[in-house]
């Protein structure tokens, strides 16, 4: 590939054994799990609660639910709507559908009929695969949209044989079990059910011929922090490059003989990428954990002494925190990923302290670029305040916010550009907005961040969260950094609102501790004597609660949206 940017001064930083540069093979990502199975035949490549499947058995259900697919009328480019947690059957529809030629298209199971709504009739998708506890939301967000056939699945379809029969005894602590896992659907002669396709369909289904470069195997809806969400073209390639980038990150893993924990969501691309298509190509074992919970995830670990460990930092943090943790066996963590959002350095300690040394590193990646951009290096490099240098393969500036044509210098702040195999098509049927964000190849992130001499990128904020007050830049994290500083605040938010004598002010949410006492003129005193005035909070709001996304960042626009209702109110 031909390197549009030749100053790669973080080049000097990469740990042994990381090449500039890796080679992605022209292949659907249907491969990755075909060779892993051809290595690796008999080893775990997912554990359920205790219920394993190797990669044989893996390959042989993907087969069947192709061949479901193909028996209820699915075809290449066809789009397939799965709504579920991290089970074997989101691992086995996602794979299926591929192998099928159809493009996968993942939504969050607890997604709002409205919010579904939109998704489903955007995409268009033929055929969706729901768990039960979603069924009836999906059934009410299906109306008036293209989809034809729904496949229901439960989380106890795939327990071990002594589990599911535990299921059906008659006690209270059954019936609990069976209320959590478990939901009661209508009697639907329309129904079709995952495991009576599985059984149904038979033989080898062999991979529909696909272009990799040019085919889509994924749209992931993403943009709802900032406005209605949009379907991100990924290809085939493009989860292919992600996977292999990742996997080169970390010669000296060894994942192949490890474990990876996903309790990151998979329908989500962070762990899509970290917890399925990379631990897939290097044949690791995927311990799945439909939900994050401190015991249930405590308890995975200590049986299944996993080795990586992706997540975000309100997960690590709870860890460290459990009573449990000392007893847990934390040590067989050797990595931990962390991603959506700043780290904070307390927790990184926290969590090192309470796994004897993991390394807690701090990346990052966005939807359109499937997902990962950027890491901290492994080797003892990595710097807390940063998001980290380039993978490999990868490329990045930083450009004026207002023309991205203009390059800034380094130390400036700017717009962070990326470029990169992982890099995304488009947006689904939007090409105004695909034209906004790619330029020449180059993705616009919309983040505000400042490269270093030695090639070392720190995220300063969200453009688009940019507060414009007397036309100086204030960024939100700056007065949120300040103001978690403050012992009476345990979780904060900035906006910018509008002001006819300053175009903007900084408008603060604060959610105090359980039962501390805070006047909210003494936070605006304290943000005073650190920051600059027109930084400054006009005013502070207390809230019992802040709203958040699926990975817990805080979602500044809705705080926006609260704001203009009650203005126009």
């Amino acid at each position: 590939m031909a390197t549009p940017y030749d100053a790669r001064p973080w080049l000097g930083f990469y740990p042994a054994g990381v090449p500039p540069e890796v080679r992605v093979p022209d292949v659907p990502v249907t491969q990755l799990l075909d060779e892993a199975a051809t290595r690796h035949p008999r080893r775990r490549a997912l554990v359920f609660f205790g219920r394993t499947i190797s990669y044989r058995e893996l390959v042989r259900y993907v087969d069947q639910f192709a061949g479901a697919l193909r028996d209820l009328g699915v075809h290449k480019g066809d789009r397939v709507a799965l709504i579920l947690p991290n089970s074997p059957q989101q691992v086995i529809a996602f794979f299926g559908t591929l192998r099928r030629g159809a493009v996968v298209v993942q939504h969050n199971p607890l997604h709002t009929a409205a919010e579904l709504h939109h998704q489903l009739a955007d995409s268009g998708a033929k055929v969706a695969v729901v768990f039960d506890r979603a069924y009836e939301t999906l059934v009410a967000a299906s109306r008036g949209t293209p989809l034809g056939h729904i496949i229901v699945t439960s989380l106890s379809e795939y327990l071990p044989a002594p589990k599911r029969l535990a299921l059906k005894l008659p006690l209270n602590r059954a019936k609990q079990a069976r209320q959590e896992l478990t939901t009661p659907l209508p009697d639907d002669p329309g129904l079709l059910f995952f495991q009576d396709l599985l059984r149904s369909s038979r033989g080898r289904h062999h991979q529909v011929a696909v272009d990799p470069v040019r085919d889509l195997a994924a749209l992931q809806y993403t943009g709802g922090t900032t406005g209605r969400p949009k379907g991100a073209m990924l290809t085939h390639s493009n989860l292919v490059a992600n996977a292999f980038q990742t996997a080169a990150w970390d010669p000296t893993a060894e994942l192949s003989r490890g474990a990876i924990l996903a309790v990151m969501p998979m329908f989500h691309v962070f762990g899509l990428t970290l917890c399925l298509t990379t631990p897939v190509l290097m044949g690791s074992t995927i311990v799945l954990l439909p939900k994050f919970e401190v015991d249930m995830t405590l308890g995975a670990i200590r049986r299944w002494r996993p080795t990586v460990f992706p997540g975000v930092p309100p997960i690590y943090q709870q860890i460290a925190e459990s009573p449990r943790a000392r007893s847990s066996h934390l040590t067989s963590i050797r990595v931990c990923v962390s991603g959506a959002m700043r780290l904070p350095r307390e927790t990184v300690e926290a969590f090192r302290a309470a796994t004897g040394g993991a390394a807690v590193l701090q990346g990052y990646g966005l939807t359109e670029a499937s997902p990962v951009a950027l890491a901290n290096p492994l080797d003892g490099n990595a710097r807390h305040v940063s998001v980290g240098i380039p993978l490999p393969s990868t490329y990045a500036r930083i450009v004026d916010e207002t023309d991205p044509r203009v390059p800034v210098p380094v130390g400036q702040a700017g717009e962070l550009l990326i470029y990169g195999p992982q890099v995304f098509q488009g947006y689904w049927n939007q090409p105004k907005e695909t034209a906004q964000v790619l330029l020449g190849g180059w993705l616009r992130t919309g983040d505000i961040a400042v490269m270093s001499p030695d090639g070392f990128f720190t995220l300063i904020d969200r453009k688009r969260d940019v507060i414009i007050v007397d036309g100086f830049n204030v960024y939100p994290s700056e007065i949120e950094e300040v103001l978690s500083t403050h012992p009476a605040v345990r979780e904060c938010a900035a906006i910018g609102v509008p002001d006819r004598h300053h175009g903007e002010v900084v408008a603060a949410y604060v959610m105090p501790p359980p039962g501390v006492p805070v006047d909210p003129q003494d936070l605006i005193a304290f943000c005073a004597v650190r920051l600059a005035a027109y930084k400054v909070p006009g005013m502070i709001q207390l809230r019992r609660e802040l709203p958040h996304n699926m990975l817990g960042k805080v979602l500044r626009r809705v705080l926006r949206d609260e704001w203009n209702l009650r203005a126009v109110g």
